[in-house]
């Protein structure tokens, strides 16, 4: 089997989780177009290379002796530089929907001649649409970074399918909601990075550390993924009639 074909297959499998959540989105008539839904995924995607950069800083042999140093390792070159750059993906992205979203709004009330409301208010709804991006975006950075790690090794697919990806979305979508709140409510941004980067780290640290059974791990990605889905779908009934 040809390397391409062993990456494609890796690309494919890895966009289970994407497809599944576009089919959830359909079903539910969530307002989310498809053009956007693939717009979400590729910003997703593009936050692997900004990470990549910031973790380029720390050297191969990054070591702090004692716990706490530990801890720093675990928590420092993956896990908040891969919650840092999609926080600034996803921040870039809602500002150049938000001004492509006034722009249309601005036309349609010209031709309409009914005033319309230009942004969405920053209440449950607005935290709902985040994580619902969130959620997305994080899926295809764990796409890109699957079809990376199993380029070297394809032997591991099949595992982050089950933990990595999980982890990816779940993590997505609290850093989604952040990224909607920044402006408004800084406080419960920073909350929400905050609790993304700590189950981030907490999945890598039962990854790493020896005397950690595996199955903790796919257990806290599953069950983090399974919070921010329950938390979307429960704010889909009010949002069902719109249009994006």
């Amino acid at each position: 089997m040809s390397g391409w074909l062993i990456l494609a297959l890796i690309i494919l499998s890895s966009s289970i989780p994407v497809l599944a959540v576009f089919f959830w989105f359909h079903v539910s008539r969530y307002p989310l177009s498809s053009i956007r839904f693939l717009l979400i995924v590729l910003a997703g995607a593009a936050a692997f290379f900004p990470a990549l950069v910031l973790q380029s800083f720390f050297p191969q042999d990054f070591s702090i002796p004692g716990r706490l140093g530990l801890i720093i390792q675990i928590f420092l070159p993956v896990a908040l530089t891969e919650e840092f750059s999609r926080l600034l993906v996803l921040l870039v992205f809602f500002y150049i929907t938000r001004k492509i979203d006034a722009g249309r709004r601005s036309i349609e009330t010209i031709h309409s001649g009914v005033s319309a409301s230009v942004s969405a208010p920053a209440g449950y709804g607005t935290v709902i649409y985040g994580s619902a991006v969130g959620l997305v975006a994080g899926f295809g950075f764990a796409i890109l970074e699957s079809a990376a790690y199993g380029a070297a090794n394809p032997g591991v697919t099949l595992l982050r399918l089950f933990t990595a990806a999980p982890i990816h979305g779940a993590c997505g979508a609290r850093i989604g909601a952040a990224a909607l709140l920044f402006r408004t409510h800084p406080t419960q941004a920073l909350f929400r990075f905050l609790t993304a980067v700590m189950i981030h780290g907490i999945y890598n640290f039962m990854i790493v550390i020896p005397g950690f059974i595996s199955i903790a791990a796919v257990l806290i990605a599953l069950f983090s993924l399974a919070s921010a889905i329950l938390s979307i779908h429960g704010g889909m009934k009010p949002r069902q009639t719109g249009a994006a």
